[in-house]
């Protein structure tokens, strides 16, 4: 295994490790992104990018599957009253839908160009 699929895999484990710390935050910082929606497909968008990157060799469904059942138990660890966060339905799919979306752009590439991610 390369030095950058490492390298990408630390990455993509430190962006989990935000997302998931900055979801389940009672009362999380502001961020300049207008919308929950928005922020979630920003989050899990970047994930897909790095995971695909990580893991060159994974199929594209397994990883969309994997992230998919992320953004899941997010929602699931946000309807625990103690963290005073809402779980929402729609969170997961928006995640779910920038996953697939990124994972066709992707699949796409990679037919038009074998060497392409």
């Amino acid at each position: 295994m390369s030095a950058m699929t490492w390298s990408w895999r630390l990455l993509l484990l430190l962006a989990a490790g935000f997302a998931v710390t900055m979801a389940v935050l009672p009362h999380p910082p502001k961020v300049p992104i207008d919308g929950d929606k928005y922020q979630h497909m920003l989050a899990f968008g970047t994930l897909t990018i790095l995971a695909v990157l990580a893991f060159p060799r994974t199929p594209l469904l397994r990883i969309g599957e994997r992230l998919s059942f992320l953004g899941a138990m997010i929602e699931v660890v946000q309807s625990i009253p103690a963290l005073h966060r809402d779980c929402d339905i729609m969170d997961w799919v928006a995640d779910t839908a920038v996953i697939v979306a990124v994972l066709l752009v992707v699949a796409i590439s990679r037919r038009m160009r074998p060497s392409a991610i």
